[in-house]
């Protein structure tokens, strides 16, 4: 059973299935795959979203567990059914040729050169958080810095927290956390308020300011303050702020996959149908690529539902193909 490339360099059989992206979703779908006796690879860049984070929270009978040890328990789940783990960046994507049948084709192309040949694609990139261009908060995200109560909420309780806003879906993260804390600030930083929302957050003791964030203090303990464009300093210990989330797009954009923008300008993301199915025949998209806001498990859920649709696609396909040829007069393609 091979493991992992020893030479770097992929085989040159066309496999049933290329997964682009080794984290939760990717690796459940590649693990949906593999146990359907598919021939499947993944193509894993390294650098997972939640990377600077020190524990995945919310997931069922794994609470708390590193990020670094989730991928690799996940990985030894797909070699153990003779999948394939491929360390590298994926440079292009797109369709090839279809088989006799309408059967897709695609090729990969890698970093390093190689080109992997598949029958089937699942798009699970992930995302890429943008945040707010003030200094002294990108150096603390993943610890200091938040976005999500309830993939970090517990870990802050009780903390002086301070809301940095962005937009309208600031509003709904402030009344989230707040019920994590009784001492929550609330930074419009330029972002409008209506007077109904400010009475709303009069009644849950959420201070609001309305002087422009100028920086992030800090020490080597951590987050200390926020100090305003006046030069007042309101002293806070953790900064929460809704990301802009834009689905990764590197290397896959021959494939032409429609995005859209959600609601509230909160970032993009990669349109699809049920299971992750797509516009483009043989190609699914599943985890944060699709779905900004889903956490671990719900990603790892969407990656095996689309594993489990693209066994089922494949089926159908070796079924035509096995009736086609079974034909009078027919010829092996």
């Amino acid at each position: 059973m091979t493991t992992e490339y020893a030479t770097g360099k992929p085989p040159g059989e066309t496999v049933d299935a290329v997964v682009i992206g080794g984290g939760a979703a990717g690796l459940n779908g590649a693990l949906m795959l593999a146990r359907s006796r598919r021939s499947v690879t993944v193509v894993d860049g390294g650098t997972p979203r939640n990377a600077p984070a020190e524990g995945v929270h919310g997931l069922l009978g794994l609470d708390g567990i590193s990020p670094a040890e989730l991928l690799r328990a996940g990985r030894e789940d797909v070699r153990r059914y003779g999948g394939r783990i491929l360390s590298g960046e994926v440079t292009a994507a797109a369709p090839a040729a279809p088989s006799a049948g309408n059967d897709p084709r695609f090729t990969v192309t890698l970093a390093g050169g190689g080109v992997l040949h598949a029958r089937r694609l699942l798009v699970a990139t992930g995302l890429r958080d943008q945040l707010p261009d003030v200094p002294g908060l990108a150096r603390h995200w993943g610890s200091g810095v938040v976005h999500c109560p309830y993939c970090h909420g517990w870990e802050v309780r009780d903390e002086p927290i301070g809301i940095l806003a962005v937009g309208p879906a600031s509003v709904h993260q402030a009344l989230l956390f707040r019920q994590l804390t009784g001492d929550l600030v609330y930074f419009t930083h330029g972002t409008g308020l209506d007077e109904d929302t400010r009475a709303r957050f009069a009644a849950r003791a959420v201070r609001v300011v309305d002087t422009p964030v100028a920086e992030v203090e800090s020490t080597g303990n951590g987050i200390t303050g926020v100090r305003l464009a006046d030069g007042r300093i309101v002293p806070r210990r953790v900064i929460a702020v809704a990301t802009t989330m834009r689905a990764r797009t590197d290397g896959i954009t021959g494939l032409a996959l429609p995005m859209e923008e959600p609601p509230h300008g909160m970032g993009r993301r990669f349109v699809t149908g049920p299971a992750g199915s797509t516009s483009v025949p043989g190609v699914w998209v599943a985890g944060n690529a699709a779905d900004l806001f889903a956490q671990v498990g719900a990603a790892a859920a969407a990656g095996a539902l689309a594993g489990a649709h693209i066994n089922a696609d494949l089926a159908a396909a070796d079924t035509d193909a096995a009736l086609a040829s079974s034909r009078p007069g027919a010829t092996v393609a």
